[in-house]
């Protein structure tokens, strides 16, 4: 039986005028609108939102497909655009299981409104666990927070933040406030100048009292680590939708490293670079690395839409997931360098710019040693 054709929004116009401004946005440290713009025109933003609700009701497996063809095109693009995904992908999962708490996040996607994510602080190695932000209950069920969220992305242009802080109101119960708050209240910081993923415009954004109202509020929960719906939802949704745009970074890798052997010709030989054996072999290496990245990004996401049983070793492989990916894809994007030969190391190159882009995985949560630490707990059991 013939397996059915994979849904997209993203047709190859599209990506084509996408990958067209990315070098410009990365060399003018810029926040591309246009891509925005058809992004939304092309209904992607309501992407993973349910058809019942307005969207196109993609699965996180089809998103993660999508994704990967946008971060070939642009990766900086693609991951801004991730973190609206992340959240909405996150309220489509709880959804689907019959969970309404987070509802408005979709229902707003469908009327257009942007969302960013705004959890990470400087400093905060908890990441969703605990938080420096302050959130002051408003004594109706909703929240003010005060505190300063870094890489925002879509910093100028988000409508939504999906964000969270530490309410000690009861200091001997303390509780983690998960809501969304609109831009009043909120200031961004110009602090954006970074290696790479220039466009995604992460800047700081500073919390002076932004208000979620009480049905904005989806979940209040104690500090540390818990077994959640919402916590396993965000966590599926985000490692695998960034472990997509790494995944897509090597697939264009590939392509430009194919493109090189076959352009360069040698002077020793006098044939072109994709007769020479052991730049085949690097080619080969880089391909074979790309393709189980890619597979494996797919099939985690396909397992997470059929809810497969991976018990309580599911958060080993999400965080293994992203980490492996990324470390792949740094892999292949050094391949590429090599194949390249010197005008790789251009500063207007495509690959170098990849090479710089790349680098950001790193710095996602989950890191390589959390990432360890989370395993070690799932296969040896915890210290102590």
């Amino acid at each position: 039986m013939a397996t059915p054709r994979r849904r997209t929004l993203l047709d190859d116009d599209l990506l084509a005028r996408i990958h067209a401004r990315a070098p410009q946005h990365d060399a003018e440290n810029t926040f591309p609108h246009a891509d925005l713009a058809d992004l939304v025109a092309a209904g992607y933003l309501r992407a993973a939102v349910p058809t019942d609700l307005g969207g196109a009701g993609f699965t996180l497996e089809e998103l993660a497909a999508e994704q990967t063809r946008l971060a070939a095109a642009a990766p900086a693009t693609a991951l801004a655009v991730n973190m609206h995904l992340v959240v909405v992908a996150m309220a489509a999962l709880l959804h689907a299981d019959g969970d309404a708490r987070t509802d408005p996040i979709l229902t707003d996607a469908a009327a257009g409104e942007v969302f960013a994510f705004g959890n990470s602080e400087a400093g905060n190695d908890l990441v969703m666990f605990d938080s420096g932000t302050r959130a002051e209950p408003d004594g109706e069920g909703g929240y003010r927070y005060h505190g300063t969220k870094i890489f925002t992305s879509l910093a100028p242009v988000w409508t939504r933040l999906a964000t969270f802080g530490r309410d000690d109101s009861d200091p001997d119960r303390p509780v983690l406030a998960h809501g969304v708050v609109t831009r009043e209240g909120t200031r961004t910081l110009e602090d954006w100048d970074t290696l790479g993923m220039r466009a995604t415009q992460s800047c700081s954004t500073v919390l002076d009292g932004a208000h979620a109202p009480a049905d904005r509020i989806y979940r209040v929960l104690a500090p540390g680590p818990n077994a959640d719906s919402f916590t396993f939802a965000l966590f599926a949704a985000f490692e695998i939708l960034v472990a997509a745009v790494y995944a897509g970074i090597a697939a264009r890798a590939v392509e430009l490293a194919v493109a090189s052997a076959r352009r360069r010709t040698s002077r020793r030989t006098g044939t072109t670079y994709d007769a020479d054996p052991d730049i085949r072999w690097k080619v080969a290496e880089a391909a074979m690395a790309h393709d189980g990245a890619r597979l494996e990004v797919l099939a985690l996401a396909r397992d997470v839409d059929e809810r497969a049983d991976h018990g309580a070793r599911w958060f080993a492989q999400l965080v293994g997931l992203k980490v492996r990916t990324v470390e792949t894809a740094r892999g292949v994007v050094d391949l590429a360098l090599r194949v390249g030969g010197g005008a790789s190391y251009a500063a207007g190159s495509e690959v170098n710019r990849l090479y710089r882009d790349v680098l950001a995985g790193i710095f996602h949560p989950s890191d390589e040693e959390s990432a360890h630490s989370t395993i070690a707990t799932s296969v040896l059991g915890p210290l102590g």
